[in-house]
């Protein structure tokens, strides 16, 4: 799983395996560790309890959630990205979940293997 952070726009990309395991498991996550012991740990999890993606930030967990019937449709379908724009205080922060493509043109060290085929791979275009 792979975080993006920009300023209050928030991107999960999720490969086929952890599309499989949030299907089966109701979760995936990931954990960053960095020198001196802290840690951040990024979670998606599926909620039956919640009616809109969202997201929250606490123990230096940033816990996006997702409601479980929309979780089921993204992962037993072709739907790519979902999205939200909760607020936040008098802003908004941008959510985005998405599929994780495989790059049409191979990088070096990189492992796609479990990447989502890239739509445009038939059109032989060579970006990203």
């Amino acid at each position: 799983m792979k975080l993006r952070i920009k300023g209050n726009a928030l991107r999960l990309r999720l490969t086929q395996g952890e599309i499989r395991a949030l299907a089966d498991t109701g979760q995936v996550q990931e954990r960053t560790e960095f020198p001196g012991g802290g840690q951040l740990t990024y979670r998606l999890r599926s909620d039956d309890k919640i009616s809109e993606i969202s997201v929250a930030y606490s123990g230096n967990i940033i816990e996006f959630r997702v409601p479980a019937a929309l979780a089921q449709r993204w992962c037993s379908t072709d739907l790519v990205t979902l999205s939200a724009a909760p607020p936040v205080g008098a802003d908004t922060v941008q959510l985005v979940l998405e599929k994780d493509f495989a790059c049409l043109a191979p990088r070096a060290g990189e492992d796609e293997s479990d990447q989502f085929s890239h739509p445009r791979a038939a059109q032989g275009r060579r970006e990203c």
